[in-house]
Parts: C-alpha cells; sequence; structure tokens
C-alpha cells in the first residue's frame, strides 16, 4: 500500500498520519481547519480541507485516490440528529463509487456500540442496528463493510497524554461508578493496531480495540489524581447496581500479531 489516506486528522488521525509517514507510506491528511494545513504538511503530510455537513465540501475526490483509506470521522450529530454520521458515510461510499475504485477502507468505530449487558462482549453481539446502544454507529458499520474491502475497528475509551481520565472527575463527590470496569486504549496503541491492520489486512471483519486489562474507574481515578496531583474524587455506593460491559479484545489478538505497549490502563503514559 503505498498512498494512505487519513480522513480525520484529529487527536488519533494526525499522529496515525506521522507515523505511517515515519514506515515510508504516501500519505494524504484531512482536515476540517485552514489554519491546521500548514501543521499537517510541515509532519510531510499531503494536507487537504474537507468537512462533510454531511454533503462533503472540499477535496474528498483527491483524498480518494489512494490504496487504503482510514475513515476516522467524529460521530457529531448535526441538524439531522442520529442519521446525521450515517449520511457522511453514505455521501463517502458514493464518492468513492463514483472513483471506480476500491481501496482498502478501515473504519474507526466505538465500543460505545454495545449495550450494558454486564457481562463480557464480543463482536458478534451486536451486528445489526436493532442491537446497537448506538444504532448510527451500527449502520455507519454496516455501509461501509458491504463495500467488501473494508475492516471496522471498535475502539474503546481513547487516552493517553493530555487526555486523563482522573483529570475529569478531580474532586467530584459521591461518585457511584467506582465499581465499573473501563474499556480503554492509549493512543499509541489505536495508532500501532491500526497501522498493524494496513500492513495485515482483513477485510470483511470487525475487531474491539482496547488494552486486554480493565480495572475499574475507581481505581483508575486514584492513581491518576495521585501521580498528577489532582484533587481525589470521592465515591459511594450506588442505591443500585450500575450496569456495565467489560469489551473484550480477544478477536484481535488472536487475529494479528501485535504486542500493547500499554496492556494495563493503570499503567498509561499520559502528561499534565
Amino acid at each position: 500500500m503505498a498512498i494512505i489516506s487519513v480522513i480525520g486528522c484529529g487527536w488519533l488521525g494526525l499522529p496515525l498520519a506521522e507515523s505511517l509517514v515515519q514506515a515510508g507510506y504516501r500519505v494524504k491528511g484531512s482536515t476540517t481547519s485552514a489554519d491546521k494545513l500548514t501543521l499537517l504538511r510541515q509532519k510531510g503530510i499531503d494536507a487537504h480541507l474537507l468537512r462533510l455537513f454531511p454533503e462533503p465540501e472540499g477535496e474528498l475526490v483527491t483524498l480518494l485516490e489512494a490504496d487504503a483509506i482510514v475513515i476516522n470521522i467524529p460521530p457529531k450529530a448535526g441538524p439531522q440528529g442520529d442519521d446525521f454520521h450515517p449520511q457522511q458515510i453514505r455521501h463517502l461510499l458514493a464518492a468513492l463509487a463514483e472513483t471506480g475504485s476500491s481501496p482498502y477502507l478501515i473504519y474507526v468505530s466505538s465500543t460505545s456500540i454495545y449495550p450494558d449487558l454486564n457481562r463480557e462482549v464480543v463482536e458478534q453481539d451486536v451486528v445489526t442496528p436493532d442491537q446497537a446502544a448506538s444504532p448510527a454507529f451500527a449502520e455507519a458499520e454496516q455501509r461501509v463493510l458491504a463495500q467488501g474491502n473494508a475492516t471496522v475497528l471498535r475502539f474503546g475509551g481513547l487516552l493517553g497524554y493530555e487526555r486523563v481520565p482522573g483529570k475529569y472527575v478531580a474532586g467530584k463527590q459521591g461518585l457511584t461508578t467506582g465499581d465499573v470496569p473501563v474499556n480503554y486504549i492509549h493512543r499509541d496503541d489505536g495508532v500501532g493496531i491500526i497501522q498493524a491492520i494496513l500492513q495485515n489486512p482483513q477485510p470483511g471483519q470487525t475487531f474491539n480495540v482496547v488494552a486486554p486489562m480493565h480495572p475499574s474507574r475507581e481505581a483508575v481515578y486514584r492513581k491518576n489524581c495521585e501521580e498528577l496531583g489532582y484533587d481525589l474524587p470521592t465515591f459511594a455506593v450506588p442505591a443500585e447496581p450500575v450496569p456495565f460491559k467489560v469489551v473484550s479484545p480477544e478477536k484481535l489478538q488472536q487475529t494479528i500479531t501485535y504486542k500493547y505497549h500499554y496492556p494495563d490502563p493503570l499503567a498509561f503514559y499520559y502528561t499534565r
């Protein structure tokens, strides 16, 4: 794969694009901000402006001219509500169909697609929108997989560097979700796993991308606050058990050869 496009060079997409450039690929990347074009180009990325409202505005056709495309578009709702993100994907895929090409696609989805089933969940637990906690994600996934030459990656909570879970609850009182297990992935591992899938494509497959270990939120919050100097939150016993899910990465681990940098969320690398 000589040319790879990263549609959405945000918090995950930009370091992914940088890593691919360093690995010797020619990399195209999109941003919604004209101010960011210079930054991307300084990093060796062939940068293009693209917005999906949900119709594409910008240089989509150029971005689609690639051997592989990573679709990393945050599923923000627009005026159309929950259908906004699936519409973005429909327009993108329609533009791809017009090119007549069939690049390998990786679609970055989310583990928020799973309902809280109070057990371990695997990829087959959600296949159709009616099974999903986020039907829009499931619809978008189905549309991408229908292209044939595509893989879906369901990412857990993306953390690391300045994204510190304990920071967001510092000093809060009476948290009742302390016993809930986390489903996190460090950004470095997210980048590494996408790159591993590009090197060893898995068309037609869906994978969970989470760290193998699932400590409790309380354990993570306490460690973050103690190590980085945030005010500790307090915890309370909930009146009713808090629903949860434990997202399994077993299918991914059995399919590709990848060694996690941070298998345990209690040992993630952060910067204050």
